[in-house]
């Protein structure tokens, strides 16, 4: 199966907090989405491997992707080597992407960082022909970075107001994470009662910046290129 966009998140979650809106918007437009997992987020606090599976399964429905990939890294782990790139070329490759979205690589997370590292090398190395996995070489042509800090202006922000529902239902799925006032599991960041605001706060912010109700922001490596200004500016 190839795949129009495929999205690369350290942990299960990650993908819906700083992208779901983007996945959901490209999937209703017709394209064909993916997210793959880098670990199973075993060294999360609250929840479980099995239960985060079954959760991220879950958010996988709601944003419409057509696949969803746990490549079982070490959560808390996750080292930039030969053998894990090439884990990640060989997904490029079965799926062959036109488009790539990972995390940025200024992360106050050491999994973060490198993930976004190992997915740029595979990017790179996916279209080597003497990098020989059975498969036919792929060099998807776009990648892209979210989650990018707060004082670096994006390359462009994507409108998902109509989106940000089914974003936030697919954040809501991982409900072992969340603030649950049953829960006997210790305290956590994303457990906190206002954790949700802040990221509805942040795509507000971003969608400002376009005058519209909610954004996603992304970063990209070079200049982006516009064809016809007419139908980029006035449409």
């Amino acid at each position: 199966m190839q795949l129009d966009i495929l999205a690369f998140g350290a942990h299960p979650d990650d993908v819906e907090l700083f992208a779901g809106g983007t996945m959901a918007k490209m999937a209703a437009l017709g394209h064909s989405t993916g997210i793959v997992d880098m670990s199973r987020g075993e060294l999360g606090t609250r929840g479980t491997p099995a239960l985060r599976k079954e959760e991220s399964e879950n958010a996988g429905k709601i944003l419409g992707v057509k696949v969803r990939e746990n490549l079982g890294f070490p959560d808390g782990d996750l080292q930039v080597t030969s053998e894990a790139r090439l884990k990640v070329i060989r997904v490029l490759r079965k799926y062959r992407p036109k488009i790539v979205l990972t995390h940025f690589w200024d992360d106050n997370h050491p999994d973060h960082v490198n993930t976004s590292r190992l997915v740029a090398e595979a990017v790179h190395h996916s279209g080597l022909a003497k990098i020989d996995t059975g498969q036919a070489r792929h060099r998807p042509p776009t990648l892209l970075y979210f989650k990018i800090p707060t004082n670096l202006v994006p390359s462009f922000i994507v409108d998902v107001s109509d989106y940000a529902e089914q974003r936030t239902q697919a954040i809501a799925a991982y409900r072992s994470q969340l603030f649950d006032p049953m829960s006997l599991e210790p305290s956590t960041k994303l457990s906190q009662p206002d954790f949700l605001i802040h990221v509805e706060n942040i795509h507000s912010f971003y969608g400002t910046l376009i005058g519209k109700r909610k954004g996603e922001a992304f970063h990209f490596k070079g200049v982006l290129e516009i064809s016809d200004l007419a139908s980029h500016f006035t449409r």
